[in-house]
């Protein structure tokens, strides 16, 4: 019972190539789950416990930025499932009628990100302004990118951006690489990585980022769909969000 990580929207409509699994059928056949890119590493986790669980299932997790994976969806791509890092992409697709009742699954916070070892010495917020760093953030148009320019302008700081990333993965990795002196990533992806550290964000300029998951109502697998999202909810999803550093309700 193999996890597939699918990334893009070619691979989502690649894998929905294959024999339909459709509802009706109970908890059953393949699912395809977009997840926001910080959700990597725990979705993977949950994914595999839910397949355990449910031997005739196949889950296939399709992990981007939370606003990419809102457009596939109203592009029409074919998902079942939607876990984004905020609210506000979520409620779009509740106002276009996409997903069905959404529910706030975990939540997260933010943290400055170096590179392991510090060699810069960033110790703050303010570090982001000095020109002589390799700074970056990601895109605005996801939530990372939202909720770091968000935090800097709560503490005053205009940053001295040397790149805008796609999604948290990717500027968590430019970091780890030691291509960035820091970065606004949220607290689990620091946790994920052995090349990178974590200063933490003042409370006052910190922001709570919620996490909402929801079956699509054109999900080819309701049935599956609505058992995932259970899943998620459950003691056991919620044990293994916890693991992965992301606070549960």
């Amino acid at each position: 019972m193999t996890v597939r990580l699918i990334v893009g929207v070619l691979a989502v409509l690649a894998a929905a190539c294959g024999p339909a699994q459709g509802a009706g059928e109970g908890v059953e056949g393949r699912i395809v789950v977009s997840a926001a890119a910080s959700l990597t590493d725990a979705f993977a986790a949950v994914a595999v416990a839910f397949e355990e669980a449910h031997p005739g299932v196949s889950v296939a997790l399709n992990i981007a930025g939370s606003s990419l994976l809102r457009e596939q969806i109203r592009e029409g791509a074919p998902v079942d499932v939607f876990a984004s890092a905020n609210t506000a992409n979520m409620d779009q697709l509740v106002a276009s009628g996409d997903v069905v009742a959404p529910e706030i699954f975990a939540s997260n916070l933010l943290a400055i990100g170096v590179p392991a070892g510090n060699s810069a010495g960033v110790d703050g917020l303010d570090d982001f302004a000095d020109e002589a760093l390799l700074i970056g953030l990601c895109t605005r148009d996801v939530p990372c990118g939202e909720f770091g320019r968000l935090i800097l302008a709560r503490a005053g700081v205009v940053p001295a951006l040397d790149t805008d990333e796609p999604d948290v993965r990717a500027l968590l990795t430019k970091i780890e690489a030691g291509e960035l002196d820091a970065g606004i990533v949220y607290v689990t992806d620091v946790a994920s990585s052995a090349g990178v550290d974590g200063i933490p964000i003042d409370p006052k300029d910190n922001i709570v980022a919620e996490y909402p998951i929801a079956r699509l109502t054109g999900s080819a697998n309701p049935e599956t769909g609505d058992a995932f999202v259970a899943f998620v909810l459950s003691a056991g999803g919620q044990e293994i969000l916890g693991r992965f550093g992301f606070v549960v309700p």
